[in-house]
């Protein structure tokens, strides 16, 4: 498997010429981007600000990422490691595929501007395609599965009820295969992945995989999407 890092402008072109563009749009049965219908079950909306916590997984982590440092609500987004052992939560080993880790992105977000079932509408929409097992677009392997990893009862009931809305809805053209787990922890990635979209544009896996997604969460979600040149990692205290 081709390290990320190591994507070079020939093999970008001929990416393109293999259809690699398509292959980081959700795979609706229109076969175009579009909104997911808002989850039926989801958290009430905070009365006042605070901070929660979602962990999701869905390929490459730049790309997650990526999408939710452009969502209103979105407090501190990090790029990191979850499923797997302390000590082998490191890109290296991650990478091989065998650590139990999925490339995961922690959002902290304010349930008083963004609910956790309006961060699922926008995940399944725009981040992912929730039918591949195992993979994501260009990207192999077990640490590329989708999965929500949920840290409260609420998180579950409101992640599986939205993956049944969707699948009742036959909105994919395949089943969906995102699993929910519990979260066992947390652990960031290197320095040099965190903020990847913003601080490297021009990278050719960006512009294949990435860019795309956040040009459908603008298309589609224009009420929720933010410039992330107005994006400062924030929490409350």
């Amino acid at each position: 498997m081709i390290r990320r890092s190591a994507i070079t402008p020939l093999l970008l072109a001929v990416t393109v010429l293999l259809g690699g563009l398509a292959a980081c749009r959700p795979v609706a049965a229109t076969g175009e981007a579009v909104r997911l219908p808002a989850p039926a079950l989801d958290a009430t909306a905070a009365t006042s600000p605070r901070e929660e916590t979602a962990v999701l997984a869905g390929g490459c982590f730049w790309g997650v990422a990526a999408v939710f440092e452009h969502v209103k609500g979105v407090q501190q987004v990090t790029a990191g490691y979850s499923g797997g052992a302390a000590d082998t939560a490191h890109y290296d080993m991650v990478s091989d595929g065998d650590t139990g880790h999925a490339e995961s992105v922690r959002v902290r977000f304010d349930p008083s501007k963004i609910s956790y079932g309006q961060l699922l509408q926008v995940f399944f929409s725009v981040a992912l395609n929730p039918t591949e097992l195992d993979r994501q677009g260009p990207d192999s392997g077990s640490q590329y599965r989708s999965v929500i990893f949920y840290n409260s009862g609420q998180q579950q009931k409101i992640a599986d009820a939205y993956i049944a809305q969707l699948g009742s809805a036959k909105v994919f053209s395949a089943p969906i295969v995102t699993q929910v787990v519990p979260l066992k922890a947390f652990y960031p990635a290197e320095d040099y992945h965190q903020h990847y979209f913003r601080l490297h544009p021009d990278n050719p896996y960006i512009v294949i995989n990435d860019a795309p997604k956040v040009a459908h969460l603008r298309e589609l979600f224009p009420a929720r999407y933010r410039d992330d040149r107005n994006f400062v990692d924030v929490r409350l205290h």
